[in-house]
């Protein structure tokens, strides 16, 4: 395609510099845990095509050399590709194949003495193409994000629910159900609930990473595995396994895991399960610590910076609207992954840097806000028992506890009549004589609604 300029002091090659003219367009890179997954893929590559007899061991040394610093974070500058870009990624493996096959010569020049040379097609992309490369880094990268960063925030929060849950389990309060009082709850039975809701959502982030262990490695252009050698696959994949200590294994069906990214909507909608959990526990602490004093004000927030520019002493739900926020940019990032999962059009999908832009960023956002609630909201959050105490001697919903002794239709009449007048549920029971004060102060024991047994 002729001559190109590329930056004096670039590692990269012909083929990334035109890549970095002809997509100026968002800023965004891909993601440093990508590239550096693309790297560790090269370095088992290289090993593999090595065992087999099909690269010598010297080249296989130096391409692993680099392919391996640049897993542990080396030369992060070099890869300044847009992720709106060929939408198979090509520009991106490319760009990993050239600096690989530039620094690895640049190493052989140092040593003095031999014309050696690293070629970044014929030796860095061996056995290999864009097409299954970048998808397998794709589900590499993902499943390494989710193991180390979502699974270790999910399971910190959910710790420390069952803490407070722990902290909470004797105080009474009044539970809600269509945002209108219902019978009793303690505190630590909501918060039980609440851990409950992450701790399922470390299981849905172990179900996404054994979604992701299918890699389209050894597809190379279409799915037919052409210019590969039959065991170079298989090869390839134990040493990943070695390195990341997960179970990847070549896909069962190439020609499915190049045309579709069906298993990426499936992390997806995995993540926007999590993000639905999390805005209904952000929601719900911040209205039951409404207030203070003219709200439901149940709960006491920590306060962790002045709430109003022009209101004194008003502190507001700063970290349970952090973290709606959040879930709000995460599931719209992944219903762009929805939409991106659709463009698998004949033998491959076409949005791949889109794909791994839209997860990593939900998995980094979603990761940091979790912690950042926990730890600045939820570990100091305290419970206002007067207020707790004050609601519950208001509550209508005790008489349901009276409905195996008046009826249901009696107990109804006791609580408009209650409601009508402003007298307690205690009052209008004895002055209808419907029972006597001892059974009545049993049955109206909020403690004993608790638990049926």
């Amino acid at each position: 395609m002729g001559e190109m300029e590329v930056p004096e002091n670039a590692l990269y090659g012909a083929s990334t510099q035109r890549a970095v003219l002809n997509f100026p367009i968002s800023g965004h890179r891909l993601p440093a845990r990508f590239i550096q997954s693309m790297g560790l893929l090269k370095y088992a590559c290289a090993q593999a095509n090595a065992s087999l007899g099909l690269l010598s061991e010297e080249k296989a040394e130096l391409i692993q050399r680099v392919g391996y610093e640049i897993y542990q974070g080396g030369y992060a500058e070099q890869f300044p590709l847009d992720i709106f870009q060929t939408g198979s990624g090509t520009s991106t493996n490319m760009n990993v194949n050239e600096v690989i096959a530039h620094r690895a010569t640049q190493l052989v020049a140092a040593r003095g003495g031999s014309s050696l040379r690293i070629h970044p097609n014929d030796d860095c992309n061996l056995g290999q193409s864009s097409n299954d490369t970048v998808p397998t880094a794709l589900h590499v990268s993902v499943a390494q994000a989710l193991q180390q960063d979502l699974k270790p925030a999910l399971q910190h929060f959910s710790g420390i629910l069952q803490e407070k849950a722990r902290e909470f389990e004797a105080m009474v309060k009044v539970g809600r159900t269509h945002l209108m009082d219902a019978t009793p709850i303690t505190v630590g039975q909501e918060f039980f609930g609440y851990a409950a809701q992450i701790s399922k959502g470390v299981g849905r982030v172990e179900r996404a990473i054994v979604l992701l262990q299918e890699l389209a490695l050894g597809g190379t252009a279409v799915g037919t595995g052409m210019n590969r050698h039959k065991d170079f696959p298989r090869r390839a994949i134990e040493i990943l396994n070695e390195k990341t200590g997960l179970s990847f294994r070549e896909a069962d069906n190439h020609f499915e895991a190049q045309s579709a990214r069906d298993d990426c909507v499936e992390v997806a909608g995995q993540l926007t399960a999590i993000c639905a959990s999390l805005t209904k526990i952000a929601n719900d602490i911040r209205w039951l610590a409404s207030g203070p004093r003219c709200g439901l004000g149940e709960y006491e927030l920590p306060a962790t910076q002045p709430g109003s520019s022009i209101m004194p002493g008003k502190v507001n739900p700063v970290m349970s609207e952090m973290l709606v926020q959040v879930c709000l940019y995460v599931q719209g990032a992944c219903q762009t992954v929805v939409m991106c999962g659709r463009d698998g059009q004949f033998q491959l999908n076409v949005t791949l840097p889109l794909i791994a832009y839209s997860l990593h960023e939900s998995i980094r956002c979603m990761s940091q806000a979790i912690r950042t609630f926990a730890d600045r909201c939820v570990v100091n959050l305290k419970v206002n028992c007067a207020q707790l105490e004050k609601n519950l001697q208001q509550s209508l919903m005790l008489v349901t506890a009276l409905n195996s002794h008046i009826g249901y239709d009696q107990a109804s009449a006791v609580a408009k009549k209650a409601y009508a007048s402003g007298k307690t549920l205690r009052e209008v029971v004895l002055e209808a004589q419907l029972m006597d004060a001892a059974s009545l102060d049993a049955a109206l024991d909020p403690k004993r609604m608790l638990d049926p047994d």
